[in-house]
């Protein structure tokens, strides 16, 4: 996902219009991969390896009439190399295709995913401070794009007031939004409705200070 500069301040203004009337605090991230995945990625290329390997152990015999149909004196030797850097090219070339998002979604477990994201958005939720408000009144939404996932996190002062379903709707109402591309559109709309939801609630103090910013973070792993 890429945003320009209006993008930017759209999501900006939105979260300072929703803040301007509660004592709630609004934070935004968004995030390439909630993990490496390396692991998964190089198993991955390590099997599609192990079964090239299969495949020429099986047709070893015609493979080595091939290679001897183009060389003189060829011998058992030049269908080694042939063996060892044809295997190591496919596993080379599996390896940089499971790094494609959509070969990615589809070899590394769902449940992997979501307990990486869950992992990563809890992280974040930490290192953003949105756990540290002064009255325990953060909301982080938290977007990761490869595992295409949504998270929705409220602290302490905020889940003992509102139910999980609550915000359960704007997490599909955002993912709605990106699938029709329209991923500013649903995060500013999030945005609002979430402090609709809190000014409810947690309605603005006289001696309110705004405790994180009103940015959205675009992070890296």
């Amino acid at each position: 996902m890429k945003f320009t500069e209006e993008d930017f301040k759209r999501i900006n203004n939105a979260v300072k219009i929703a803040e301007s009337k509660t004592s709630g605090e609004i934070a935004t991230a968004i995030i390439k991969e909630s993990s490496d995945y390396a692991f998964y990625e190089l198993f991955f290329s390590l099997i599609v390896g192990g079964i090239y390997f299969i495949v020429l152990t099986i047709f070893s015999g015609r493979i080595e009439g091939f290679i001897s149909s183009l060389f003189w004196g060829t011998t058992g030797f030049h269908f080694m190399i042939f063996t060892g850097v044809s295997l190591f090219l496919v596993i080379g070339l599996s390896y940089l295709i499971a790094n494609l998002p959509g070969v990615d979604r589809l070899i590394i477990p769902k449940k992997i995913m979501e307990q990486r994201v869950n992992n990563r958005a809890l992280r974040y939720f930490i290192e953003s401070g949105t756990c540290y408000t002064k009255d325990r009144t953060g909301v982080l939404i938290f977007i990761s794009e490869l595992e295409r996932k949504v998270i929705l996190l409220a602290d302490k002062g905020i889940n003992d007031k509102i139910p999980q379903e609550r915000w359960d709707g704007i997490v599909a109402e955002i993912i709605l939004g990106i699938k029709g591309k329209m991923v500013v559109d649903s995060i500013v709309s999030a945005v609002i409705e979430c402090g609709n939801i809190l000014t409810d609630h947690f309605p603005i103090q006289s001696d309110d200070v705004n405790e994180l910013s009103d940015d959205i973070r675009i992070l890296k792993e």
